[in-house]
């Protein structure tokens, strides 16, 4: 089986057993996106109880535990070195944790060769609240975004965010409530079945922003299957290592149960900048802005179109983003948006003429 046919059997699987040793069974360059939620090596000490004694459910599992720093940094690196591997050149990788462990992290995901470009706090809206009463109450998480190096040309939808924002630049702090509910998955007995389940709008968050669809999304500690029934929903195709059988059936249940949107709604809004260049110059070969035309600012200045696509005034000449930043009296101006032109009494922005010019390129594709 070739690598490609090797990649292609893997995904929207379950793999069974140690995150390292089945990473190794995935080629090569052949994922698009890592999210990975690893062990947080807690260090808890005896257990804790809330002020009526009953127990916390806290995460007390032989996976957290580790004999020393130095054993949770060298299976980190390992792992680490594994996602490395197997993601394409521009891909990157998301990782989630708490103060226990995620400068650790941090520290190396750096040396093995990762590019960090965000951390981003998800702020819970309803976290646990801190019972023995000598600490502040643990009400985040820190995620780490970072490319596979630091020259990958990874996936950002901007835009997309944006968009999900309410047309606001999206911030690094995200404020999204702790898994609860009909999401939280229990067992037999109605507990929960996994300590540490993330909540869906978290990981549709983080694909929206940095997936497309079709893409590969792998997570190396899978647990209840949370990346896997995002990705599937949002169209994206996954690949999950969980060590513990119980929790890897619960995970396949559970992305079973899950329906694909269609097609049409998964798509995400594009960066403006992925969109084809079109010169000013052409809207004026092809007649939809005539030599001589005056264009108007919003404030009221106005300049004249030359024949070469160049604008002119009594002071100033050279290109529509140029001569606008000149009338500013700013360092820049995007022309596209700054210059109108008139039809039947009204005013419209020379940006309406290029987007139609974009939908015929985009037709004729």
């Amino acid at each position: 089986m070739g690598k490609v046919e090797a990649g292609a059997a893997l995904r929207n699987r379950i793999l069974t057993g140690d995150c390292i040793e089945q990473m190794a069974e995935v080629p090569t360059a052949s994922v698009d996106l890592v999210f990975a939620d690893p062990p947080y090596n807690l260090q808890l000490k005896g257990t804790l109880h809330r002020p009526d004694n009953s127990r916390v459910d806290a995460v007390d599992a032989d996976w957290d535990r580790f004999a020393s720093f130095e054993a949770y940094d060298a299976f980190t690196r390992a792992w680490l070195a594994e996602a490395r591997r197997v993601l394409k050149p521009d891909g990157a990788i998301w990782v989630i944790g708490s103060y226990h462990n995620v400068f650790r992290l941090g520290t190396a995901l750096q040396d093995t060769g990762f590019w960090l470009l965000n951390d981003v706090i998800w702020r819970k809206s309803n976290p646990m609240p801190n019972f023995r009463g000598k600490r502040l109450t643990n009400a985040h998480e820190t995620l780490i975004w970072a490319a596979r190096s630091e020259k990958a040309r990874y996936t950002f939808n901007y835009e997309a965010l944006k968009t999900l924002n309410e047309g606001v630049q999206m911030r690094s702090d995200w404020l999204i409530p702790l898994c609860t509910g009909h999401e939280r998955l229990k067992d037999a007995q109605g507990d929960k079945a996994h300590p540490t389940q993330k909540p869906e709008a978290l990981l549709h968050r983080v694909l929206v922003a940095t997936t497309n669809p079709g893409d590969v999304v792998l997570d190396p500690f899978f647990g209840t299957g949370t990346t896997g029934a995002v990705a599937k929903r949002l169209g994206r195709d996954w690949i999950g290592i969980e060590r513990d059988p119980e929790h890897a059936a619960r995970a396949q249940a559970r992305i079973d149960r899950i329906r694909p949107l269609e097609a049409a709604v998964v798509q995400v809004t594009g960066s403006k900048r992925a969109e084809p260049r079109v010169a000013f110059g052409v809207l004026v070969e092809r007649g939809m802005l005539r030599p001589g035309e005056v264009l108007t600012s919003p404030r009221g200045a106005a300049a004249k179109v030359r024949a070469d696509g160049s604008l002119i005034t009594a002071e100033h000449r050279g290109s529509i983003h140029q001569v606008g930043a000149a009338l500013e009296g700013a360092p820049s101006c995007n022309g596209w948006t700054y210059w109108h032109f008139k039809r039947e009494g009204r005013l419209i922005p020379i940006d309406l003429l290029r987007q139609q010019i974009r939908s015929e390129m985009a037709g004729s594709a």
